[in-house]
């Protein structure tokens, strides 16, 4: 019987994602780095820009850019969420994303299903407390203090944190009116004036070269990714 070699599912999950992304498209990314540390299995994604897309910034249509990725994304985060379930065997619970149109880059966030006996990724380390500290206040300056936060760790390059209860009652209003893809624009761009604008280099004593985040409004959670030191381990 000829053997057959078994990639590990950090490469499995990134060469579909790079075909996915192609295909819908027309170009895919020039890299995608896959980190996995249940329950979460990060994606960053390089140097992806379509044609069109190009053409689009040059006329300075960055918004048509964000929302057409955003009505393809709707039916891409079903298929991507199906097929990590498939490659990791577990269940993926919720999903985040966001894009860095003028860096062309972007990230996804798988977060898997825990059962009461499952060990979660290490959360200590040097400069947490800081890190959430610093959290709490820019959450409390742009709407309000989280009920929960976490940060974590994933490795040198990647350090991921968790919101719980962020939402106003203002912001749950306007959801419910249908104003959710405002309010996300909204906040992610008044958030990221104030997450680079922050002493996090200081506290990690990294350097952060860039930051992404995403809302689950149904279950009043966000992600952040924070990209450190430009290079990550490529799969």
């Amino acid at each position: 019987m000829k053997e057959t070699q078994t990639r590990k599912p950090e490469a499995e999950i990134a060469s579909y994602i790079g075909k996915v992304l192609r295909d819908k498209f027309g170009k895919g990314p020039e890299s995608v780095f896959v980190t996995i540390s249940l329950p979460f299995i990060s994606v960053y994604i390089r140097n992806f820009f379509s044609p069109i897309e190009q053409a689009l910034m040059d006329q300075k249509e960055a918004n048509t850019i964000q929302n057409t990725r955003a009505l393809l994304m709707e039916s891409l985060r079903v298929e991507i969420k199906a097929y990590i379930q498939v490659i990791t065997g577990v269940e993926i619970k919720e999903f985040y994303y966001d894009w860095n149109i003028a860096n062309k880059t972007g990230a996804f966030l798988a977060i898997a299903a825990q059962d009461k006996n499952s060990k979660n990724v290490a959360q200590k380390f040097k400069g947490k407390d800081a890190v959430d500290l610093k959290i709490k206040d820019i959450s409390q300056e742009v709407q309000k203090a989280p009920e929960h936060i976490e940060s974590y760790r994933m490795n040198d390059r990647l350090m991921l944190v968790i919101r719980e209860g962020i939402l106003v009652k203002i912001e749950k209003e306007l959801i419910r009116q249908g104003y959710e893809k405002i309010l996300k624009t909204t906040k992610r761009i008044l958030e990221k004036s104030y997450l680079h604008d922050n002493e996090f280099e200081k506290i990690l004593n990294q350097k952060v070269t860039e930051i992404f985040v995403d809302w689950d409004f149904d279950l009043d959670k966000s992600a952040i990714w924070f990209i450190l030191n430009g290079e990550t381990e490529k799969h």
